[in-house]
């Protein structure tokens, strides 16, 4: 006999999560796709430190009534929190019932033609009526183009060629750089001015260098200020009675 998955919650049917599959361990994550999704995921947390918002990497988003869950290889929801109580089951993956919402965006970081990103990927986010759908193909397996979004108009998406995240307030560039040792074009978040969104290093390495420039400037102001007390003496006024 099927067990009952559905619980009564007021006046309105939710899905019981104690029968849903929160996780199943399986690894399906490559090198650089691992790393692509930290450096999305980080530099969020690192950068938006006023905004309540939820980022994550690999979890699940159950969004239908007897329909598997969803991974994106990243998605960012605005104004929502994990439950302080996150072991708790119906708190381990994201349920629309239990976050009352979509997410912004989701990101499908492409590995080879199997995962269907143009597809039913999309067809699923779509019904979701997550406002953002990106992929991002560095490999080019899908065609020529590395960078696709699409905006959710109507009932549909539509591509777009445009890389700022009007919904969500954050835009999307493609960054030829250094991230933990690695040299390869990244896909990043920026602002409307084309600033990255830093990592936790990025902010590390400008803030001490910014305390060495003060340091600098203060050194030079001091000897400044000795050259200036030294002239003053030659001149036969004592700099300490001014």
């Amino acid at each position: 006999m099927v067990e009952q998955l559905l619980i009564n919650n007021d006046d309105y049917y939710v899905p019981d999560a104690s029968q849903l599959v929160t996780e199943d361990d399986t690894p399906v994550d490559n090198f650089a796709s691992a790393k692509q999704q930290r450096l999305l995921v980080s530099s969020l947390y690192s950068s938006l430190h006023n905004q309540i918002f939820l980022a994550e990497s690999n979890v699940g988003i159950y969004h239908t009534y007897r329909q598997p869950a969803i991974v994106p290889d990243v998605f960012l929801s605005l104004d929502v929190q994990v439950p302080q109580n996150w072991w708790e089951k119906q708190n381990r993956c994201y349920m629309l019932w239990e976050f009352g919402k979509p997410p912004e965006v989701a990101i499908e970081i492409v590995s080879n033609k199997e995962g269907d990103e143009l597809g039913n990927k999309l067809r699923i986010y779509e019904q979701m009526r997550v406002s953002y759908y990106v992929v991002y193909d560095p490999t080019q397996q899908l065609g020529e183009q590395q960078l696709r979004v699409y905006e959710i108009r109507g009932r549909r998406y539509s591509e777009t060629s445009e890389t700022w995240l009007e919904q969500v307030g954050l835009g999307l560039t493609l960054w030829q750089g250094e991230f933990e040792g690695r040299q390869d074009l990244w896909l990043r978040w920026c602002y409307q001015d084309g600033t990255l969104l830093a990592t936790g290093d990025e902010r590390a390495v400008r803030e001490r260098l910014e305390k060495d420039q003060a340091l600098q400037r203060a050194e030079v102001a001091e000897q400044r200020a000795e050259q200036l007390a030294e002239k003053l003496r030659s001149l036969g006024i004592d700099p300490d009675t001014l």
